[in-house]
């Protein structure tokens, strides 16, 4: 996520301040949408984001080490290329916002505190890269690979490679060299990982007691890039909820080509003798929610992206005229497969941020 996404939020000020301030609390997501991000007068201080951050901290100390990296809300998780900081989503600093997310993507990427933390840690992992220009490590590169390999717009994942760790979802760190160090960093850190015994035999192992031979070498040093920029920070982005949204649906929203038919037909049938049977289009409707936060757990993809899927063989199956030809049942474990096999095939990163 980079360089890769909620209870209550705002400061404890007197209340006409705060109503002042989030009118927008109140409003529909029709009316919401329409307002700029800038407008939306956030801030960390005072959110459960502050609780999340001061746990983060508490872990680096932990661990001995003195950095610490400084947030700032944004339109996404991000931490910029030379900067020893991180992004945080603005969804992240306020309820309201935290329902519209769900709302239109279907889901809240760090939306729990485990998720949150498991998000903030990796994001560290970058940051402590810039802090301490830990790419220029010879040693780092033979390790993890450079990071200077320019970022693929897709990656295919190996599910069973015991070379990577496994700590964000889509098997996150085989997507690039610099997420490969910032997952190992992150499992590195959980105090709760017990990555010795959880990695034993894995080839991955060796890459986390580099790490920890590694943070053990800087722990005392004082870092050499102290910059306090950020970037893209909320109050500057001047574009509504709406486009952001726009954006980022389209982002997340493959276009999938109708190959699949083959398969849709082996479920389902346009056969006279079904003809009676309910539509394959109705049946998919009625599973939809239950299915795609199934295969979205297994995957570990966008809920979003998952559902623009559905949505293309839903109206397959109209268009083919499909109906139910086995017991539903069988029917709904045969089509979870298939959704799957499909998600699996189309599995994106998509999350880097660059700070140029």
């Amino acid at each position: 996520m980079s360089e890769i996404k909620a209870p209550s939020r705002q400061s404890r000020g007197p209340r006409s301040h705060r109503t002042r301030d989030h009118a927008w609390a109140d409003w529909p997501d029709e009316k919401l949408l329409d307002l700029r991000m800038c407008d939306l007068n956030l801030r960390i201080k005072g959110s459960d984001l502050e609780k999340r951050i001061a746990q983060l901290s508490g872990e680096l100390k932990d661990r001995g080490l003195r950095f610490r990296p400084h947030f700032w809300l944004s339109d996404d998780w991000f931490t910029p290329d030379g900067v020893p900081g991180s992004a945080i989503p603005f969804y992240m600093a306020h309820p309201r916002l935290a329902r519209l997310e769900l709302n239109q993507m279907l889901e809240v990427e760090g939306g729990t505190p485990d998720w949150c933390m498991r998000i903030l840690r990796h994001e560290t992992g970058h940051a402590i890269e810039n802090t301490y220009l830990l790419r220029r490590r010879p040693r780092r590169h033979r390790v993890f690979g450079k990071s200077s390999v320019p970022y693929p717009e897709y990656y295919t994942p190996k599910p069973y490679s015991k070379s990577f760790v496994l700590h964000l979802d889509s098997w996150y760190a085989q997507s690039h060299p610099a997420e490969d160090f910032a997952e190992t960093f992150a499992v590195w850190l959980d105090p709760h990982s017990m990555w010795r015994e959880r990695y034993a035999g894995w080839p991955a192992l060796k890459k986390l007691e580099y790490m920890d031979q590694l943070m053990g070498e800087i722990s005392t040093q004082e870092p050499p890039v102290t910059s306090k920029a950020r970037v893209e920070p909320l109050f500057r982005l001047r574009k509504t909820l709406r486009h952001h949204y726009k954006e980022k649906r389209e982002h997340y929203g493959l276009e999938y080509p109708n190959f699949y038919d083959r398969d849709l037909r082996r479920l389902f049938s346009d056969g006279s003798q079904f003809a009676s049977n309910m539509s394959a289009a109705r049946f998919l409707k009625r599973i939809r929610n239950e299915v795609r936060r199934k295969v979205a757990g297994w995957t570990g993809e966008y809920q979003y992206t998952i559902d623009r899927v559905f949505e293309d063989m839903i109206e397959r199956c109209r268009e083919l005229n499909l109906r139910l030809a086995v017991p539903e049942d069988q029917a709904k474990l045969d089509f979870t497969v298939l959704l799957t096999v499909q998600t699996m095939n189309y599995l994106h990163s998509g999350r880097h941020r660059v700070a140029l």
